[in-house]
């Protein structure tokens, strides 16, 4: 019997709740500085109130973004923007104090409660409905959600007037250049960052707004709250065969605002099978209540990017009053998984299992997807599509930002993204160094936050947000700090354990529990670029939090925010001890992180244009060698890495794999190289080749090819021999030193390394260039053109598949951006996401590429450009 007909009886006894609904409250505010008010929240939240003068908001929002919505300051992402708008820590805190008001019609009738959500206010608000104030004392945190039940409080005619005073954390902190400003940021529960850091500029209003999204909900008497699904699945499991049993638990808030106690049924649906349990909830009382565990035969199992699917099964929580008509209903997407945890004795640190299987961490570290928090379900999912297309199975949310929204996690549930979720504590702020930018010292910046019970009470609020996520892997302290004692004990012995209880908890990002630091230092790191050997053969932190470099764009990336004037490349000028560069004032101020020497081999950069092609030849080299290396030793020396970082919520120049406008550069495409679950790659420490295998099955029957060629493009067959690799295993087959010392002394070489079917189909490819004897690129320097065939296709729409082509007897077409671009403006289409790019066509070679985009006005007539090293740019229309 299939599970829809299974289902059927019991849609028929329940009698559905016509009036349900619940919508956002996000178009149609009006906002104002508090000191252009002269009556309270009382009056001006009558709807016949004048709201004269008042502006168009943005709900949610913050101040700054109703302010650059009505053109009152300029983009302060573009140039020196920023320093034109004036600071919270100089105007005064009234300055940022602003009134927002909604008009919306809602009444209720009969049994129906109306609820008013808010899921984020920044920092602390007074809330007014209808002449009523909400709150009987003032709201504060920015993570701290707010419900009322507003029924009483509704206009009888059903027109209404929500209106709600924001005011900025206090203190704002002096944005003085530290990481964090002074510090005092942190005497608050909000965001660290908003005072400066090393990759980002002071957010000039501290983000102070109604943040997060604002909805009603309408309910009959009984409102279900908080549910938590729990899925539990024992035994080592497989992405595919027959499945045993998994079992799920189910719990969930009850909340009877009502005079009467009412008596109904709790009962919990997935994949047509149901637990219930009837109950009685007291009037004016909120209780839990937990069902039967359900047990779910041959599940579809939930697993990280790379190892499996990742399937959600659509459930539902009902109350049924008297067992008949639904009172509420709230509906959870369920990713069947158990999060798992097991202390490698070789390399001292964590494993992260799943399902029963050990996986290797290869994660990338997050700040927010927008520093103003304009967030979008949109730019979410591109944002993690592009980590599922880096070969990542992890994301760290840095702990001097927020506890992500229910919206960042769906898309990790969607694209298999396990997350490391911090609190907002960090290491910088919260006294862990000594530090002469910071007020106060280190004794009292430990202590901070100044409300404790405030940031618990927080932590659990946040916890019941987002728990039922199966993306949503371990819970972290802080950033490179734990709490202060009483709220880390409250943490580990109270909050999670009662909460959630499911996942691994770990002190803070590079906690001894994680990752034993036996090397001293912070336990994290290096930074900036490396030597590509030292990735192989320099032993680092055994889990570690944080390791990274640089990630300039293009001259096209460059050109959004850098203005013409500065498009003024950074110049090495050497130094006898310490490396300098020359780097302009907008440069200086969007914090690039130098490249110093290391474009020099390729030849010292001529322009902008010149420098921005030479870095994309670092960024891929550098991230490929990083998750290369840390992989090459999986399981002896690391159980995961997690780069310093892969995204930057503004326009800053250092540590992206995509721009703020989501353009990638070379630094996703190496990586993605670099994170192949089955890999191909060359030591060049030892110059062997190794494969890794990051998969839960024996590969065998492959041919592993190796060629060489010269810039001319000749090959050289070097050997091809069958080979086998076991699961989750990194082995080296075959060294090939003396040969490519041999071919790469003059001008270097190219070395493709390939792993091919036994249909002769790569399902591994990895195609280097290695400098001659001196480290020089001399003879990339030199090369002929490549005249390199485009042609591009529409497959379906939104769907292009682009063929590129090398004639025999060529040089190699070497490193190409292909791009999408709008044919009447020529500007690139964003985001678009590409299967791969900086690809190199080999003589003789044809390599298909295949781009996703979402059609629209934006995208005009859409054509493909393609341009390499020694390819000449070209541009043909998009046939369809």
């Amino acid at each position: 019997m299939s599970p829809h007909k299974l289902l059927l009886p019991l849609l028929l006894l329940a009698t559905p709740l016509l009036a349900q609904q619940r919508y956002e409250l996000n178009t149609g505010w009006q906002a104002t500085p508090k000191g252009k008010v002269s009556v309270e929240g009382t009056a001006l939240s009558q709807p016949t109130y004048a709201l004269s003068g008042w502006q168009p908001a943005v709900v949610p929002g913050t101040v700054l973004t109703t302010q650059l919505v009505n053109e009152q300051v300029p983009d302060p992402f573009y140039g020196m923007n920023n320093k034109q708008i004036p600071d919270i820590y100089k105007t005064g805190r009234d300055y940022y104090t602003y009134w927002f008001a909604k008009d919306f019609t809602e009444k209720a009738s009969g049994d129906e409660q109306v609820w008013l959500h808010l899921r984020g206010v920044n920092y602390s608000c007074d809330v007014f409905l209808n002449g009523q104030k909400l709150n009987a004392q003032t709201h504060h945190g920015m993570f701290l959600r707010q419900t009322y039940n507003v029924t009483p409080y509704l206009a009888k005619d059903g027109k209404n007037r929500l209106a709600v005073i924001v005011y900025p954390p206090d203190p704002v902190g002096n944005p003085n250049g530290g990481q964090g400003g002074d510090g005092t940021i942190a005497r608050n529960n909000t965001t660290q960052y908003t005072a400066g850091w090393d990759w980002i500029q002071p957010i000039r209003d501290r983000n102070t707004g109604i943040w997060d999204k604002v909805t009603i909900e309408k309910t009959q008497q009984i409102n279900v709250k908080n549910p938590h699904i729990i899925t539990r699945v024992p035994g080592k499991r497989k992405p595919t065969g027959l499945q045993s049993p998994a079992t799920v638990q189910v719990s969930a808030e009850l909340d009877n605002p009502t005079a009467k106690a009412v008596a109904g049924v709790l009962r919990y649906t997935i994949d047509g099978r149901t637990a219930e349990q009837k109950v009685t909830i007291p009037a004016r009382t909120t209780q839990q209540v937990s069902l039967k565990d359900l047990s779910l035969p041959n599940p579809k199992l939930w697993w990280p990017n790379g190892y499996g699917e990742q399937p959600l099964y659509e459930s539902k929580l009902q109350f049924l009053v008297k067992g008949k008509t639904v009172s509420d209903e709230e509906t959870v997407q369920v990713g069947v998984r158990e999060i798992q945890r097991e202390w490698n004795t070789t390399t001292q640190s964590m494993e992260v299992h799943l399902n029963g299987q050990k996986i290797f961490i290869k994660g990338g570290n997050w700040i927010i997807s927008d520093a103003m928090l304009r967030f979008t379900d949109a730019r979410y999912d591109a944002e993690i599509r592009f980590h599922r297309d880096m070969n990542l199975n992890l994301i760290r949310v840095w702990g001097g930002a927020l506890v992500e929204r229910p919206e960042f996690y769906q898309a990790c549930d969607k694209y298999g993204m396990l997350v490391m979720q911090d609190f907002w504590m960090s290491g910088d702020a919260n006294g862990r160094w000594v530090d002469p930018m910071k007020l106060e010292d280190q004794w009292t910046r430990r202590k901070y936050p100044n409300d404790h019970q405030l940031f618990i009470k927080s932590a659990a609020d946040q916890v019941k947000m987002v728990r039922n996520h199966a993306s949503l892997a371990i819970w972290c302290g802080g950033n490179e700090i734990t709490p202060p004692k009483d709220i880390l004990t409250a943490l580990e012995d109270s909050v999670l354990p009662k909460l959630d209880g499911t996942r691994w908890f770990v002190p803070y990002s590079n906690s001894d529990s994680m990752s034993y630091n036996n090397q001293g230092g912070n336990g994290d790191g290096p930074y900036g670029i490396q030597n590509l050997r030292s990735f192989w053969e320099h032993r680092t932190y055994p889990f570690n939090s944080e390791v990274g470099s640089v990630g300039v764009g293009d001259e096209e990336s460059l050109a959004r925010f850098v203005p013409p004037a500065n498009m003024v490349p950074p110049r090495y000028l050497g130094a006898d001890k310490k490396p300098t560069e020359a780097v302009d004032s907008v440069w200086q101020y969007h914090l690039y992180i130098g490249y110093e020497d290391h474009l020099l081999p390729y030849g010292a950069p001529k322009n902008v244009r010149d420098f921005g092609l030479k870095a994309q030849l670092v960024n891929y080299d550098q991230y490929r060698a990083l998750m290369e290396g840390f992989s090459s030793h999986m399981w002896e020396w690391y159980t995961g890495s997690i780069i310093w970082k892969t995204q930057n919520p503004w326009t800053a120049l250092r540590g992206q794999m995509y721009d703020y406008y989501l353009d990638p550069n070379a630094c996703l495409y190496g990586l993605r190289s670099g994170s192949e679950p089955l890999h191909v790659m060359y030591n060049p420490v030892d110059s062997a080749v190794v494969l890794v295998n990051n998969t839960f099955e024996t590969k065998r029957d492959l041919m592993l090819v190796v060629d060489a060629y010269d810039m001319a493009g000749k090959k050289t067959s070097l050997t091809q021999v069958i080979v086998e690799i076991n699961p989750s295993q990194a082995k080296k087959y075959l060294p090939i030193a003396g040969t490519m010392r041999k071919l790469a002394k003059e001008k270097g070489t190219f070395l493709m390394l390939q792993l091919q079917d036994l249909n002769k189909q790569p399902v591994s490819q990895n195609f280097y260039w290695i400098p001659d004897a001196k480290g020089q690129y001399s003879g990339l320097q030199t090369m002929n053109k490549a005249p390199l065939g485009l042609s591009a296709r529409q497959t379906a729409p939104g769907k292009v598949e682009v063929t590129l082509t090398n004639p025999a007897n060529q040089p190699v077409a070497f490193f190409n951006r292909v791009s999408l671009v709008n044919q009447q403006t020529q500007k690139r289409v964003l985001p678009t996401f590409y299967s791969d790019n900086y690809v190199s066509v080999l003589p003789g070679e044809r390599k298909t590429v295949t781009l996703d985009y979402t059609p629209g006005a934006e995208v005009g007539t859409p054509a493909v450009s393609v341009e390499g090293w020694n390819v000449a740019k070209q541009v043909v229309p998009v046939a369809q």
